[in-house]
């Protein structure tokens, strides 16, 4: 927390840190690939959402 010069720059971070490790960290072996899937385009739709905006 140090490095960041502000709160809102820590949050910002955080929140774009987050949406790129769930998109890439599913944990594959331990859910099904129905369930996979829809976790997998979650993370894409809420990825491309961020770069929309």
């Amino acid at each position: 927390m140090l490095r960041f010069r502000s709160m809102g720059t820590l949050q910002k971070f955080a929140s774009v840190h987050a949406s790129v490790c769930n998109h890439f960290n599913q944990e594959r072996s331990l859910s099904s690939r129905t369930n996979h899937k829809a976790a997998r385009a979650a993370a894409l739709a809420e990825w491309r959402g961020l770069f929309a905006a």
